[in-house]
């Protein structure tokens, strides 16, 4: 059997879980994840770890967060004008909202605390600074 290497379009079925057991992300009724390994489609660690697999073939790998989502980084929190927020949106704490960066890009944030003076805004990944456990299953290669 051939072993998935960089440039092969791979599809693969897989559960990714965190250290305390519960499941974040799964292909579980859905079709395989199909990406091209080493093309960054993906994160490092998981395009690691299905790299060298055959098809058929099964395993559990382990994805420290600096070859996932990194580490968090103090420097992607910000605190805003609770005006900067239209007055419109009612805030919660854990809600996603967008950002525009200066340069036009849209990016995510997560209200993590906010009063009537100020909004704290987290463009941290969710996953970042967790480790990351996926099961494998290689479905195929081509």
């Amino acid at each position: 059997m051939t072993a998935a290497k960089s440039g092969d379009t791979v599809r693969i079925h897989y559960t990714g879980t965190l250290d305390d057991g519960s499941v974040f992300d799964s292909s579980e009724g859905r079709d395989p994840l199909e990406f091209t390994l080493g093309s960054g489609m993906v994160i490092k660690g998981f395009d690691d770890g299905v790299t060298g697999m055959t098809v058929g073939e099964k395993k559990t790998v382990n994805i420290p967060c600096a070859d996932a989502y990194g580490p968090v980084r103090e420097e992607m929190r910000q605190d805003v004008p609770r005006e900067q927020i239209p007055a419109e949106i009612p805030l919660e704490v854990g809600m996603t909202l967008q950002m525009q960066s200066p340069d036009g890009h849209v990016l995510p944030v997560k209200v993590t605390s906010f009063d009537d003076a100020t909004v704290t805004l987290d463009a941290n990944h969710e996953l970042a600074g967790k480790d990351l456990t996926f099961a494998l299953e290689l479905v195929s290669v081509g």
